[in-house]
C-alpha cells in the first residue's frame, strides 16, 4: 500500500502557483482547489485561511529565500549599509525573474491597482524590518519623537523605492533585464548619497565648536 503523502504548507503554495499559471486564475473556491489536487478542504485550512493569505505568504518567501542566500555568503556580513541593500536588491529580483509569470500574475489580476498590493502585506513588512536592521545612518537630533519620524519616513521611502524599483522590473523588456540592473544600482547608490550625513554632520560639529569658543571668549 503507497504511503499517503503528508500535505505541507510548501505544497499547497506549489499546487496554488501551478493553478493559476495554468488557467491564468485563482480557484473557484477553496472546495474545489482542494477536490481537483485530491485533499480534504480542511487540511487546507491548517496552512492558510484564504488564496489571498497565500499569496501574501508566496512573496514573504521569495524575501525569506533572499536572506537565506544572502547570510549564506561569508562576506555579506562584513558588507556596509549600502552593499547589504544592493546585494538584497540583485538577488530579491533574481528570485522574481525564476517566477515572474507568476508575480506579473499575482500583481495584475485586477483592474484595482490598489488590490492587486494586498499580496505584498507580509512582503511590506519583512523587508521594513530588514530596512531598520541596516542601521542606514541619518541625523540624531536627541528629540525622541523627531528621531522615531525621522527612521518612519526612512522605512516608507526605501518601500516605495522597492515598489518603484518592482514596477520598472515588471515592464522592463530588456535582454536579461539588464535595464533594472542599472536602475537598481544608480536608484541606490542615489539614495543613499542623498542618505549621507557624513558632511552634514561635520557642519554640525563645527558650528558647536564655533558656538562653544565664542561662549568662552565672553
Amino acid at each position: 500500500m503507497a504511503k499517503k503523502k503528508i500535505l505541507t504548507e510548501e505544497h499547497i503554495i506549489d499546487l496554488y502557483m501551478d493553478y493559476v499559471l495554468e488557467h491564468n486564475q485563482q480557484p473557484k473556491t477553496v472546495y474545489a482547489f482542494a477536490k481537483a489536487n485530491a485533499f480534504e478542504e480542511s487540511k487546507f485550512y491548517e496552512f492558510f485561511t484564504s488564496f489571498q493569505s497565500i499569496e501574501s505568504h508566496i512573496f514573504k518567501a521569495f524575501f525569506n529565500n533572499t536572506l537565506k542566500v544572502l547570510h549564506e555568503s561569508e562576506s555579506y556580513e562584513s558588507f556596509d549599509s549600502r552593499s547589504k541593500l544592493l546585494s538584497f536588491y540583485f538577488t530579491f529580483f533574481e528570485n522574481l525573474t525564476a517566477n515572474r509569470s507568476y508575480v506579473l500574475f499575482a500583481l495584475n489580476q485586477h483592474e484595482n491597482k490598489l488590490k492587486n498590493l494586498k499580496c505584498l502585506v507580509k512582503l511590506r513588512q519583512e523587508f521594513i524590518d530588514y530596512i531598520s536592521s541596516l542601521n542606514i545612518e541619518v541625523i540624531e537630533t536627541k528629540q525622541q519623537h523627531i528621531d522615531k519620524f525621522q527612521e518612519r519616513g526612512l522605512q516608507e521611502s526605501a518601500w516605495i523605492q522597492l515598489l518603484v524599483t518592482l514596477k520598472f522590473w515588471m515592464e522592463d523588456d530588456s535582454v536579461g533585464f539588464e535595464k533594472t540592473d542599472i536602475f537598481i544600482e544608480k536608484s541606490i547608490n542615489t539614495s543613499f548619497e542623498f542618505l549621507d550625513v557624513a558632511p552634514l554632520k561635520s557642519l554640525l560639529d563645527l558650528g558647536k565648536f564655533l558656538f562653544k569658543e565664542k561662549m568662552q571668549m565672553q
